[in-house]
């Protein structure tokens, strides 16, 4: 019985170490990339595939269109992080629970009355290994998943960036 109950134990001290987390800080987009602070996403992986907790405030009410981008950098009001993250070059903005799309779509973010997204999401289709070195971008409007009648969805102008890096900067708070 101790050697089940250990062996137990270790199962999920293991699990917990392996699972992954981190917390990415999201700014205003500006020319040089950090503007004011609209808070954090902390990403966690899970059975599900990837859990997102925004804790962002000072947003427009509604949707906006939530995207993980190819570069670490949030810069040029957030145009240096390129494209959409697309590791196996599909080509194809089909939202985040298609297999045959892009990997950066995530689920639209929504935006209370009072500014804050706070609401937690999942992304089916990535784990926060993932993340690293790439960036995490919120857009003006909502996403339609879809290239029509808009390219990208239609999201809009990117507005809140942040870098994802294996080592956050101590600062970002969870």
């Amino acid at each position: 019985m101790k050697r089940i109950l250990f062996g137990f134990i270790l199962g999920l001290t293991v699990s917990a170490a392996l699972a992954g987390s981190v917390t990415v800080a999201v700014n205003r987009t500006t020319k040089d990339g950090k503007g004011a602070a609209l808070g954090t996403v902390t990403f966690k992986d899970s059975c599900y595939g990837l859990l997102i907790e925004p804790k962002l405030h000072g947003l427009k009410p509604g949707l906006h269109g939530f995207h993980i981008h190819q570069k670490p950098d949030c810069g040029n009001n957030g145009l240096n992080a390129s494209g959409h993250f697309d590791p196996d070059h599909t080509g194809k903005h089909l939202g985040p629970f298609n297999s045959g799309g892009h990997l950066g779509d995530l689920p639209a973010l929504y935006v209370n009355n009072k500014g804050q997204a706070i609401h937690p999401t999942l992304a089916p289709r990535l784990r926060v290994r993932d993340l690293y070195d790439h960036s995490i971008m919120v857009h003006e409007g909502g996403d339609n998943y879809s290239d029509t009648p808009e390219k990208l969805g239609g999201g809009g102008k990117r507005i809140g960036c942040g870098v994802i890096l294996k080592e956050q900067p101590k600062s970002v708070k969870k």
